[in-house]
């Protein structure tokens, strides 16, 4: 978890993704589980896009949506949440290359 420096993002512009626990645009930046629950919201999730200069901004590739239950803590939703990114990262790239 770094923010790129704006030379290296330009220099590889459309050519870098990230994987965010959240589904953006709510809930960019750190501390995402603790947000969410504190907000009580009913569904989150994750979100593949491209890097740009913004944090948490660029092109949305895929998102994946969870349901939260009442008695999900921090550790809980955290780990439901990445049971969904390791599907939704490769999802992202067959999408993005169009592999089958």
């Amino acid at each position: 978890m770094k923010i790129l420096s704006k030379n290296f993002i330009r220099q590889y512009k459309g050519k870098i993704l990230n994987i965010h626990p959240s589904l953006l645009p709510k809930f960019k930046g750190l501390d995402t589980f603790r947000r969410v629950l504190k907000s009580k919201e009913k569904f989150t999730g994750c979100t593949v896009h491209f890097v740009d200069e913004k944090l948490d901004n660029g092109k949305i590739v895929l998102k994946k949506r969870i349901s939260i239950e009442k008695n999900f803590n921090e550790k809980r939703l955290k780990h439901n949440v990445q049971m969904e990114e390791y599907k939704a990262y490769s999802e992202a790239i067959r999408k993005i290359y169009r592999f089958n």
